[in-house]
């Protein structure tokens, strides 16, 4: 018993700590899991950066395929046409105005109707060269005075975009054009607009080829029709009415202006021209439904001209000898 007594004595008032042996949930992992969502934040992070870099950088790109679509009437018809939102919006995902079945679009101020446009028509040389001096005004304006040439003649004027040594209307090899060139473009566009005449707009370029000469493959007459495709596009862009344009044609590099050195700059150009309407009439009839024809021989028949034009050149033959 007095045994007993000094052994209980012995830990009394001893701090006894109890290890325990068994595991806990956090004890395995420790505080890896913490270093893990962290750099999985981190990537995250550095993912949103790239999207919005990226989102930065082909925003002018965006607005060039949009105009490339609608050049070739991907993009075209009753409803409004697309618009890149270049404002910040908070978001990657651009915003686009809802086509309305009237032709407008569901925008702030949508719902107002503007007054009818007065449209102008130039026919004689004089107005005709009122036209030309304002566009002249407006490539000097946009510091491509020296890519622009202006010829009136019987048929309308003849507006010639065409490239220098020191500045060009597209990136070489390509349908895109340049900055400046759009810009002038989409600057043109409220000036045709508010004209009652109808255009051509014809592409050339030099006598460069591809290497790809295949039947198959992309030639100066893919690029001349895509070039004349996307100056209507930019055109339509700044507000240009899609009716203006009559025909579009590519003629690659047969109709320089420097026949002598057929690879020069100037041979890379865009034309328009505005016709009259007598020309544009003439025009119309020569690819539209024939009238009527008067039967020459068996098989063969030709179309019957206008009467006040049969007249004219009756009274044309009278008075000669």
């Amino acid at each position: 018993m007095e045994a007993n007594k000094k052994g209980g004595d012995k830990h009394h008032g001893e701090t006894i700590i109890k290890r325990g042996g068994g595991k806990h949930h956090d004890d395995e992992h420790g505080g890896a899991w913490k270093v893990a969502f962290a750099d999985f934040c981190m990537a995250l992070m550095a993912l949103f950066l790239v999207l919005w870099l990226i989102a930065s950088r082909d925003a002018s790109q965006a607005k060039k395929i949009v105009r490339d679509n609608m050049a070739n009437g991907m993009i075209e018809g009753s409803g409004g046409k697309p618009e890149i939102n270049t404002n910040p919006s908070g978001s990657l995902i651009e915003r686009f105005q809802m086509p309305k079945a009237n032709g407008g679009s569901q925008g702030p101020g949508a719902g107002s109707q503007s007054a009818p446009t007065v449209h102008t028509k130039y026919e004689s040389a004089t107005e005709l060269a009122a036209l030309a001096h304002a566009l002249e005004q407006m490539s000097a304006d946009a510091g491509l005075s020296s890519n622009l040439a202006t010829v009136v003649t019987p048929n309308g004027l003849r507006v010639m975009l065409h490239d220098t040594d020191h500045q060009g209307m597209f990136v070489r090899g390509s349908f895109l054009p340049t900055d400046k060139f759009a810009k002038l473009l989409r600057t043109m566009a409220p000036l045709f607009e508010k004209m009652e005449n109808q255009m051509l707009i014809v592409g050339h370029t030099d006598s460069l080829q591809y290497t790809n000469k295949g039947p198959n493959g992309y030639s100066n007459w893919s690029l001349s029709v895509n070039r004349a495709m996307a100056a209507r596009g930019e055109l339509l862009s700044g507000g240009m009415r899609s009716a203006s344009v009559l025909q579009l044609v590519g003629m690659a590099d047969q109709a320089p202006l420097d026949a002598k050195h057929p690879d020069a700059p100037v041979n890379r150009r865009i034309e328009l021209l505005i016709l009259t309407s007598k020309q544009a009439a003439g025009v119309t009839a020569m690819f539209g439904n024939p009238g009527s024809t008067e039967p020459l021989t068996q098989d063969v028949s030709t179309s019957s001209p206008h009467e006040a034009a049969v007249a004219e050149l009756r009274s044309q033959m009278a008075t000669k000898p």
